[in-house]
């Protein structure tokens, strides 16, 4: 199955490679895309706990999904996804 979402704190093509790059890692996860202009991540999952898995890591990174609690640590967090993303690219 593939699902977009929509997440929040999406700032530059950083954030989009560091999301790319560690949603990929994720057993089961396979396509992602991140469009910054829409702020939406798509994947494709085989079952409901690998989707599960990649809404966690997404919210870990500092990118919740929209409508999600969205503190100051997440904030905080999605600048530094943001910086090694950029350094990585």
């Amino acid at each position: 199955m593939t699902k977009a979402l929509r997440i929040q704190n999406l700032k530059c093509g950083g954030c989009a490679n560091t999301i790319i790059t560690q949603l990929s890692k994720l057993n089961g996860i396979s396509d992602v895309t991140v469009d910054n202009e829409t702020d939406e991540v798509s994947f494709s999952y085989a079952t409901t706990p690998e989707f599960e898995a990649a809404k966690k890591k997404l919210s870990d990174l500092g990118y919740p999904v929209k409508g999600e609690t969205n503190s100051l640590p997440k904030k905080a967090k999605s600048f530094v996804s943001c910086a090694i993303g950029r350094i990585t690219k």
